[in-house]
């Protein structure tokens, strides 16, 4: 076995348990990540509102995949519940 395959194998108790922290408190993360975001915002005084959006972005995306949030391609078949149903024919 391979260096790298040895640490994945390794790490993935850790993924799991951050996966599952990120589940439980994804809303606790997102409002810390708003709450920084507005405070870097005002001592810069706006001059770089565009970076920390999008870097605000990227980190709620990156926790949301933690989380396992919104998995798409994995042939699973379920609907999201806010999606209505396609008409039965």
């Amino acid at each position: 076995m391979g260096l790298l395959h040895n640490l994945k194998a390794k790490l993935s108790p850790a993924k799991d348990k951050v996966s599952g922290l990120a589940q439980q408190h994804g809303d606790k993360i997102s409002h810390g990540l708003d709450k920084a975001a507005k405070v870097v915002d005002e001592k810069t005084k706006g001059k770089y509102s565009d970076r920390i959006r999008t870097g605000t972005g990227k980190a709620k995306g990156a926790m949301d995949r933690l989380a396992h949030k919104g998995d798409t391609g994995t042939g699973t078949g379920t609907v999201p519940p806010d999606t209505p149903a396609p008409p039965a024919s």
